[in-house]
């Protein structure tokens, strides 16, 4: 079915008295479809750029897929030419690289599991959830059916630990050598941060997506949750971070960079948030990773525009404090909103400065692409607004293929200690491995 095929849009406005009960049954209705997309706040309210607690894609009208060897980028740019109206989906960290040169496949010991570089779609139906009002809209079915179907779907059903047997594809061993390898470059001057990240696997996987996405998201509580579904592959992201949103002509970048366990006492809580704050090591990375990001942001801005109005900010969540800043900049009237994302891509979070430089370590060091992990999920508006997160936290379950994997990293200075590193890593992925075993 083309854009040209579509009838016209239905919208109707509800009202909901359970946001949580909502939710849970969305996710069930959503895994109906082979392509579907939910983007969660999770009722966060420390976000003054938010327009919505939570949205969500289903149905489609036409997909984009990149082709082998072409732009990632510019096969984006003519699709939202194409199709004026809402656009959802993802990038894959590699996506920047040739796909010739860098398929996106991670060999196992029995398979190999791939991941599209990119893929994006309008919906056939799509909902906005803000407060107590839901507004429903469709190509193609009356919104109050849509609204019926949702709320007669049963909630996930409890999520049970299948125990899986949890695979490292960098043994610790390996991982303390590639930190101090690391360390080196940084003494040579090569890099001056670089993030490293350890991948996790299990195989043979057969699990409810939707049960695990529920118990995920309620443990992880974080502004920039997603739930994708791409026919038989599932991404499902407990995000804290914003990647890089569009509102007018402001672009606005919130880089993580410091972590730090919550305490279990409320005055143990705020201590462990004040150690973060004057960590000077957090503070390195993070002042780093913001000079970058100024860097990215000003190829796309007004020249002057790129401003930190936050700097070392320390924010709650459920598990972890987070040191998060907060960059913002001017959109150059001549620069296309796609060509913002792809100047800042992949997020230098996730990399490290300077970029290229640690993209080329990266790809030496870890064991395998990233694929979706550091990539980005999100959505543009019919006016090009857009807003996409950073796909940290996250597992990556593919269905026909019994195959699960997430990620676990952090950024590396010459002042990290290796074994720290490796436990930051460890905590980072807690709530993850304790759901999976």
């Amino acid at each position: 079915m083309s854009g040209a095929d579509l009838c016209p849009m239905a919208s109707a406005a509800f009202h909901i008295t359970d946001s949580d009960g909502f939710r849970a049954r969305l996710i069930s209705w959503l895994n109906g479809f082979d392509v579907s997309v939910c983007l969660d706040s999770n009722n966060y309210r420390s976000d003054p750029w938010s327009r919505f607690d939570l949205m969500a894609a289903a149905g489609v009208g036409e997909a984009f897929v990149p082709e082998q060897g072409t732009d990632v980028f510019t096969g984006l740019k003519n699709f939202l030419h194409r199709h004026k109206g809402w656009v959802f989906g993802y990038v894959a960290y590699e996506a920047n690289q040739p796909l010739s040169v860098a398929p996106l496949s991670v060999a196992s010991e029995l398979r190999t599991y791939h991941t599209p570089p990119a893929f994006f779609f309008n919906p056939l139906h799509r909902f906005e959830l803000k407060g107590s009002t839901l507004h429903i809209h469709s190509e193609t079915d009356d919104p109050h059916r849509l609204f019926d179907a949702v709320m007669a779907c049963p909630p996930p059903a409890p999520w049970q630990s299948p125990s899986l047997t949890l695979q490292h594809r960098m043994p610790k061993a390996a991982y303390l050598e590639a930190v101090a390898a690391i360390r080196e470059h940084i003494a040579a001057g090569d890099v001056y941060e670089m993030n490293l990240c350890q991948g996790f696997f299990a195989e043979d996987v057969a699990l409810d997506a939707a049960s695990l996405y529920h118990a995920f998201n309620r443990a992880g509580q974080t502004p920039f949750a997603a739930w994708v579904r791409h026919e038989g592959r599932y991404l499902l992201c407990q995000s804290p971070e914003r990647f890089l949103a569009r509102r007018g002509d402001l672009l606005i970048s919130q880089p993580i960079k410091g972590t730090i366990g919550r305490g279990s006492t409320e005055e143990e809580d705020k201590r462990l948030a004040r150690q973060l704050f004057n960590d000077p090591k957090e503070r390195a990375e993070n002042v780093m990773i913001v000079d970058l990001v100024r860097n990215d942001l000003a190829r796309s801005a007004v020249p002057g525009s790129v401003q930190v109005p936050e700097l070392y900010g320390i924010y709650p969540f459920p598990t972890v404090h987070q040191m998060i800043s907060t960059v913002t900049a001017t959109l150059h009237p001549e620069v296309h909103p796609v060509d913002a994302i792809r100047h800042a891509f992949p997020m230098g979070s996730m990399t490290g400065a300077p970029k290229l430089a640690a993209m080329e370590l990266i790809a030496r060091y870890e064991t395998g692409p990233r694929g979706m992990y550091s990539g980005t999920v999100g959505y543009f508006t019919p006016e090009r607004d857009f807003d996409f997160n950073v796909v940290i936290r996250s597992i990556v379950y593919d269905a026909e293929a019994s195959y699960l994997s997430f990620h676990s990293g952090g950024a590396i200075t010459w002042h990290s200690d290796p074994e720290r590193e490796y436990d930051e890593c460890l905590l980072k992925g807690r709530v993850i491995r304790g759901l999976l075993t």
